[in-house]
């Protein structure tokens, strides 16, 4: 029971690891256009308060047999705080405040349950008031995706949800959903188990409508070209008018 438990507990890790470092081809990208263009923020802030929350209630004095909780989430922190900085050096002037806001939000919370859980509580008290706060959190951070998924359903495109992050949200949502069920542990399970039937309906729109990526910027294409081809006509037909003017004079 111990080894599955391990088993699991590391193989979690490795893909909260990739899931982590997934978004790094959306920074690339964004980095290289110098723009956030259609690409929400929100995810990342959240996933950082997540990682926080979980790296915190993984801690011994919180809760016993989670090393590997904290280990990873540590380390997802770190990433999730250079995501942000980079969305907020590159976001529009409305967007960057409205992600600064939530960035604050998500620093002062986790500083809030800390200090509670450090100064005011003791033994199981201590761990189900950070336990509800990370599964709470959790499920927030697993739900951020929402916004991108609705406007994949609405412009019929995964252009802005990319195929590895939801791919990876499925993969650690599962395995931490099996660690937490061998384990025990309700505020790793639940979360978690939602996290996976989310990245399962996230891959289940990606291959629905993944045909259709890129359709919109040839729409674009086409509809540039007949203006274009519109001014040249109108153009021509200017000429022909002119030349009838002066033979008429």
């Amino acid at each position: 029971m111990n080894i599955a438990h391990t088993i699991f507990g590391v193989f979690g890790n490795a893909t909260a690891l990739f899931l982590f470092l997934a978004p790094s081809i959306t920074f690339k990208r964004i980095i290289k256009n110098k723009s956030t263009e259609q690409f929400s923020g929100i995810p990342y802030p959240m996933t950082l308060l997540n990682c926080l929350l979980s790296a915190w209630y993984g801690l011994p004095f919180v809760s016993k047999d989670n090393t590997l909780v904290s280990t990873i989430n540590g380390t997802g922190a770190a990433i999730e705080t250079v995501y942000v900085l980079i969305f907020l050096f590159y976001a529009p002037k409305k967007e960057k405040a409205k992600i600064f806001g939530i960035f604050a939000a998500v620093l002062a919370v986790f500083a809030t349950v800390a200090l509670v859980s450090l100064f005011a509580l003791h033994g199981n008290g201590r761990k189900l008031f950070c336990g509800i706060a990370a599964t709470v959190f959790s499920i927030i951070m697993y739900a951020s995706p929402l916004s991108i998924m609705r406007l994949v359903v609405k412009t019929k495109s995964v252009e802005y949800m990319p195929f590895f992050l939801s791919l990876f949200v499925f993969l650690c949502g599962t395995s931490w959903f099996i660690y937490g069920l061998i384990g025990r542990d309700p505020f790793v399970a639940i979360p978690n188990g939602f996290g996976c039937a989310l990245g399962t309906v996230q891959l289940i729109l990606y291959f629905i409508y993944c045909g259709n990526k890129g359709e919109k910027s040839t729409d674009a294409e086409k509809d540039e070209k007949k203006t274009v081809e519109m001014k040249d006509e109108e153009k021509k037909q200017n000429v022909v008018d002119g030349k009838k003017q002066d033979q008429q004079v």
